[in-house]
């Protein structure tokens, strides 16, 4: 994970890519990912992220439609009851 990243010279239609404008492949994202949760100093998984969206949402309608659910009951399993803080992007 580079701090300091130089700004993209090549445009590519991978919204996943590598300083090439490659295809990020299932490895090389997953290695990222879990460097990029050490240096934070945080522990969650890819699945979380699913969650975090549906509850972030604040409408179980929106939610469901978001995740893909045809009914209720399963949306309401991937939406938290608790929502911690909310805090603006560093950048």
């Amino acid at each position: 994970m580079r701090i300091n990243a130089r700004p993209r010279e090549r445009l590519s239609a991978w919204l996943i890519q590598d300083d090439d404008g490659q295809p990020l492949g299932t490895f090389a994202l997953r290695s990222r990912f879990d460097k990029a949760r050490r240096l934070a100093g945080v522990d969650f998984q890819f699945r979380d992220i699913r969650a975090k969206a549906a509850t972030e949402t604040g409408d179980l309608a929106h939610s469901q439609k978001l995740l893909g659910h045809r009914n209720r009951e399963m949306t309401e399993h991937y939406m938290r009851q608790r929502i911690g803080e909310r805090v603006s992007p560093l950048r």
